[in-house]
């Protein structure tokens, strides 16, 4: 599911299933220690997607330890992302050198609660929500409006090292095609080395899931 929003050049992993066989590196296990079994459990099952996609890249497994902002430290030389939600993990790697960052998110496609819209969307998202639900049928299109900034704060986040809020970036979906455009609301850091006025994104809604991918080249 995850490939079919992808470019060429990037490899692919996911699950649809609990994984009871995952073996965890030991500072991996370490880190999980204290977890609740529900985080252990998608925890495992991210690592083993991104080293299943790492693999495909001719790269030997290794630990994938949480750095900075809760990102994945890739192994020197390569860039991804990793998701999980019920049900489903997913992980999408690439060459450094062929891909500056990768974003990508699942989510159930049920409707956000109210108050996570509430801190979600601005004004005008808002009134793209209810055109969307009043136009075309498809996924909850509020659901769908999260996970594509959830996409695009993992994409911006290894480029700049700085958090992006909800509210920094202006989403406009495109029920047509799969796509979406994220407008930035804020500048780029001096030392990010690069100003791009936003990102370009994919969406696909099936089986009960909504994935969305950001990739900056």
């Amino acid at each position: 599911m995850i490939e079919e929003i992808l470019p060429p050049g990037l490899a692919s992993a996911e699950a649809f299933h609990h994984l009871p066989d995952v073996r965890l590196f030991p500072e991996e296990e370490a880190h999980v220690a204290s977890a609740v079994e529900k985080r252990r459990r998608e925890f495992a099952a991210g690592r083993s997607c991104a080293r299943r996609a790492l693999a495909a890249l001719g790269v030997p497994p290794a630990p994938l330890l949480p750095g900075a902002g809760g990102a994945p430290a890739w192994p020197a030389g390569y860039t991804g992302s990793i998701t999980h939600c019920a049900g489903y993990a997913a992980a999408a790697v690439a060459p450094a050198a062929a891909v500056r960052s990768v974003g990508v998110d699942a989510e159930p496609d049920q409707p956000l609660p109210q108050r996570v819209l509430g801190a979600v969307a601005l004004a005008a998202e808002r009134v793209m929500l209810r055109d969307l639900a009043a136009a075309a049928s498809g996924p909850c299109w509020d659901r769908l409006l999260f996970s594509a900034k959830e996409s695009v704060y993992k994409a911006w986040f290894p480029l700049t090292a700085r958090w992006l809020g909800f509210p920094d970036a202006s989403i406009s979906i495109s029920p047509a095609d799969g796509t979406f455009a994220a407008r930035l609301l804020v500048s780029w850091p001096p030392a990010a080395g690069l100003s791009l006025p936003g990102f370009t994104g994919r969406w696909l809604a099936r089986d009960g899931l909504i994935v969305t991918a950001v990739i900056v080249q």
